[in-house]
């Protein structure tokens, strides 16, 4: 089943190679069968998943480098197993919301989409270090060239360069890091190194060498510049791809990597992680009311949740960590649905500056709804997915530190504050005539797109256990190891 996700997109690439580059129209039709494809067999993980038991299922096992003891070796367990839906699901929505706003090399750029599908899908399900440090690597290739080729204004190529610059930088550190688990063990296979206790000291220096390369991905303050500048620069599916599912690469590691195989060192480095975090809450937060572009708001606010994130994962116990695992999966919802939101008025109009939006609420009434609607769960309004996801991490954290919990919930506080004001700033008001004289609601296209993201917000936010049920064997299987 792996094998055939992974597969799947490399198919439809083939298939584009096919096809003349005039041939839009068709370029299109095949980038979507085979993102929505990929994502249907995707739902068959989620079907077939098995919650009574925290070991690795469809497991598939190939020989790379038998000489040096690397396998390619697949298996997802109950942590892994929503986010290779979420790269499928957020894939097909890239898809489909660039069906009208890219005209440029149209199949090269449903190719990088695609091939981002396959890699993401061999990061979230590889088992063995160096082949997930090769895969975590290659996705800043098509990444690169979404930003740099598709962006939307100058300074494109700047922020591409600053994306790949930071995120390959801090990942060779890793790399050293892996290099001394295969000659201190002879393995990477994930699952024996799971079993292998490595000294203090070398158990420390190992974990700063993989934190330095999650922490750029996440990011965490003060590694965290880059991200607004792709943000702002890159195409709308870009931004969508970034925040939703790319972002979180970086905590998926610190939980499945960090803590499976350092647990003594990532207790010990707690203090760090906590007053990194609660740093970047409160800052971010702060620095997100300053903010003049949409998508820049967005952005600095995805800082302060992935903040969240790393809170409940230290927390170490089931509480927190089963909430960050919500807030990642609603933020994949959220903040992809608000950069939506924001591409829909850039498509239109061709500024993303706050001063010249107002009073939308009068000629753009759908628009508005699912605006209102996103902006409330951003904020963690009860009913809503980061409701839950930020309620059990709060609980968690407040079990682990209780000044922590306290300075946390301040971000609550603040993400209430700038998501209201953006609210009350775009939609309501007089309306700005004199800036913009033509308004257009929005397609049916581009409410086949919000609509799902709507709805699974809507579903994790009502009835969370059906996402809850298949992480707790496997988020009790790591807690035994701390």
């Amino acid at each position: 089943m792996l094998s055939l996700l992974i597969i799947l997109p490399l198919i439809g690439i083939f298939c584009l190679l096919l096809v003349p580059e005039e041939k839009d129209t068709i370029i299109k039709q095949i980038a979507l069968f085979f993102s929505s494809l990929t994502f249907l067999f995707s739902l068959f993980l989620w079907v077939l998943f098995d919650c009574s038991t925290s070991k690795f299922q469809f497991i598939e096992y190939f020989s790379w480098l038998s000489m040096f003891n690397i396998q390619f070796f697949l298996g997802i367990d109950g942590i892994s197993l929503f986010f290779v839906i979420l790269s499928t699901f957020l894939v097909f929505i890239c898809v489909l919301s660039s069906w009208l706003s890219i005209k440029k090399h149209l199949k090269q750029y449903y190719i990088c989409f695609l091939l981002m599908n396959s890699f993401l899908i061999v990061v979230f399900s590889v088992l063995d270090i160096v082949i997930f440090y090769i895969f975590f690597e290659s996705i800043l290739i098509p990444m690169f060239l979404i930003i740099g080729v598709w962006g939307s204004r100058t300074r494109k190529l700047k922020a591409a360069y600053q994306f790949f610059l930071y995120t390959l930088i801090g990942s060779l550190f890793m790399l050293l890091a892996i290099f001394l688990i295969f000659f201190e063990t002879g393995t990477t296979d994930f699952q024996i190194l799971n079993t292998i206790a490595f000294s203090k000291e070398k158990e420390i220096f190992l974990w700063l060498a993989f934190f330095l390369s999650f922490s750029v991905k996440v990011p965490m303050v003060p590694v965290h510049i880059w991200l607004p500048e792709a943000h702002v620069e890159a195409p709308t599916a870009g931004s969508v791809i970034l925040a939703g599912i790319l972002l979180k690469m970086g905590t998926y590691g610190l939980l499945r990597y960090s803590i499976s195989l350092f647990p003594c060192a990532s207790i010990y480095f707690t203090p760090l992680i906590y007053s990194m975090s609660v740093i970047a809450v409160i800052y971010t937060s702060l620095t997100t009311l300053r903010q003049i572009d949409l998508k820049k708001i967005i952005a600095y606010s995805s800082v302060a949740h992935m903040a969240f994130v790393t809170i409940g994962i230290f927390t170490f116990n089931v509480y927190g960590i089963e909430g960050s695992m919500l807030i990642m999966l609603s933020h994949g919802f959220v903040s992809s649905a608000l950069f939506l939101c924001i591409g829909v008025l850039y498509d239109r109009h061709h500024t993303r500056l706050i001063k010249y939006y107002s009073g939308l609420a009068q000629v753009m009434p759908i628009y508005s709804f699912f605006f209102v609607s996103f902006s409330m769960a951003n904020l963690g309004f009860p009913g809503s997915s980061s409701f839950v996801g930020e309620f059990l991490t709060l609980v968690g954290s407040f079990q682990s530190n209780t000044i922590v919990a306290f300075l946390a919930s301040t971000g609550m506080v603040t993400g209430a504050g700038y998501s209201l004001w953006l609210c009350n700033r775009v939609l309501f008001g007089s309306l700005s005539s004199q800036y913009i004289v033509q308004f257009k609601d929005i397609n049916r296209r581009e409410f086949a797109v919000l609509l799902p993201l709507l709805v699974c917000t809507l579903w994790m936010g009502v009835y969370p256990e059906l996402f809850l049920e298949p992480m707790h064997l496997s988020i009790s299987n790591l807690l035994q190891k701390t």
